[in-house]
Order: C-alpha cells, then sequence, then structure tokens
C-alpha cells in the first residue's frame, strides 16, 4: 500500500498513453514500439535518450509476452516461421548486445532508419498499387539474425527490419505480424537483461509503471486488429507509419 500510495497517478497518465499508443500500433502492425515510443518520450514528453531506451526494454519483456499470447489466441502465430526466426533472432541479439555494447550505435543508426524509410516507402506503393501475392519467405533465418542484431546495437529495430523485408517476399501480412511479435518476446527477455539487471524494478514505481501500464493493456486490442484488418490495408499502413518514424528519426539523428 505504501508502495502504490507514493505514485502519482496523474503524472502517470502521459506515459500510459505514451505505451497505449506504441503498442497499439506494434501490436496491429508488428513494429514500431520502440520507435515510437522513443520518439515520443524524447521529442513529447522531454525524457533523456538513455533513459528513454531503458524504459523501452524493461516494458518490452511485459508487453510482448502479452502480445505474443493475444497473437495465439487470434490464430495469427505461423510456427514454422516462428521457429526459423527464433534461434537466428536470439543469436543475433546476443551478438549485437555483446559486441556492439563498446561501438557508437548513434553513428549507424541515421543509415539504418534511413534504409529502413525507403522500405516503408517501397510498402506503401506496393500496397496502394498492386494486391498482394501471397507466398512462402525464403530469407528468414538471416533476417532473424540480422534483425536480432540490429534490434541489440540500436535499441529498436526487430519489428521494422524482420516484418518489413518478410512482407517484401510476399509473406501474409497476418502471420507476419503474429509471428515477428511473437518471436520479439524471447528477443526482447535475451538483450533486456543487462538493462534489467542495471536499472531493478524500482524503476518501475516511477513514470515506467505507466508506461508499462499502457502497452500491457493495448496488446489484446493490437493483436485483434492484426486479424481483421486487410492484407492491403496492413501494407499501407505498414509502409505509411515505418516511413514516418523511421525518416523522423532518421532526420534527428543526422541533425
Amino acid at each position: 500500500m505504501d508502495f502504490l500510495a507514493g505514485i502519482d497517478l496523474s503524472a502517470l497518465l502521459p506515459f500510459i498513453a505514451v505505451g497505449f499508443a506504441a503498442q497499439m500500433i506494434d501490436g496491429a502492425l508488428g513494429m514500431a514500439f520502440g520507435v515510437i515510443s522513443n520518439t515520443l518520450m524524447v521529442g513529447v514528453l522531454g525524457v533523456p535518450p538513455a533513459l528513454a531506451s531503458q524504459r523501452v526494454h524493461i516494458v518490452e519483456c511485459f508487453t510482448t509476452a502479452t502480445s505474443g499470447i493475444s497473437h495465439l489466441i487470434h490464430g495469427n502465430v505461423d510456427r514454422k516461421l516462428f521457429f526459423r526466426l527464433l534461434l537466428p533472432g536470439m543469436a543475433g541479439g546476443i551478438v549485437g548486445a555483446y559486441v556492439l555494447s563498446s561501438l557508437d550505435a548513434s553513428v549507424v543508426k541515421p543509415w539504418v532508419l534511413t534504409y529502413l524509410a525507403g522500405i516503408g516507402l517501397y510498402l506503401l506503393v506496393r500496397g496502394i498499387l498492386y494486391p498482394p501475392k501471397l507466398r512462402d519467405a525464403r530469407w528468414v533465418a538471416p533476417l532473424g539474425l540480422a534483425g536480432g542484431f540490429l534490434d541489440a546495437a540500436g535499441g529498436g529495430g526487430w519489428g521494422p527490419v524482420v516484418t518489413s523485408n518478410l512482407l517484401i517476399q510476399g509473406a501474409d501480412p497476418r502471420k507476419v505480424v503474429g509471428t515477428v511479435n511473437t518471436v520479439e518476446f524471447f528477443l526482447t527477455l535475451t538483450v533486456s537483461a543487462t538493462f534489467i539487471w542495471q536499472i531493478g524494478v524500482a524503476d518501475l514505481a516511477g513514470p515506467t509503471l505507466g508506461f508499462l501500464i499502457g502497452g500491457v493493456a493495448a496488446a489484446p486490442f493490437g493483436a485483434w486488429a492484426a486479424k481483421h484488418i486487410p492484407a492491403k490495408t496492413m501494407l499501407i499502413m505498414v509502409g505509411a507509419v515505418l516511413s514516418l518514424t523511421s525518416a523522423y528519426g532518421a532526420y534527428s539523428a543526422f541533425g
């Protein structure tokens, strides 16, 4: 009770809103939780970038678990694709966390975001002009390795890298979103262990708690949206969200 009494609920409301909005989009489109939440916390709420990144990684341990369970319930997970992504993704996350921890990710990040903005524009045009032709994705394990690596190195990127490239290969958008979100839970546990060890659970008493509440609350709604949004509409939405968030991040990083 003393723990709850020390929490200013009014101060948590902006962070609840950030967590809800970011996870709603991520759950429906399979990407952008880290990009959107970092952008809102740093650009709108004035949170220092390092603290924002730490909060994102902690909260993702819970939101990805809730989102993965929701996608399983709605039948959005492709079991074969799940296992093809799982181990390479975790391996890439481990390598990125331990090898790139000594490198300056800010030098690489603007170019990665520029690439992702280009991918987003491609998907946007493809969704508008062409009906999706579904086929099995061929390049999965290398994609999982690269996505996990970039996510650990840059504080985010699993969804944008893996989801966008699987969609480019022609995989079923609903299955891609559900599977990528579910695999991300295991990746997040791997990559986020260092953050949790350094910060501990005490930080959850502050804004991170609001961030967590909003993200977990939105996860089931995002999974429902992924099941009911038409494939063409989803491609357009993924392209638009990825283009806008990546372009803004690249602009900020280069600036």
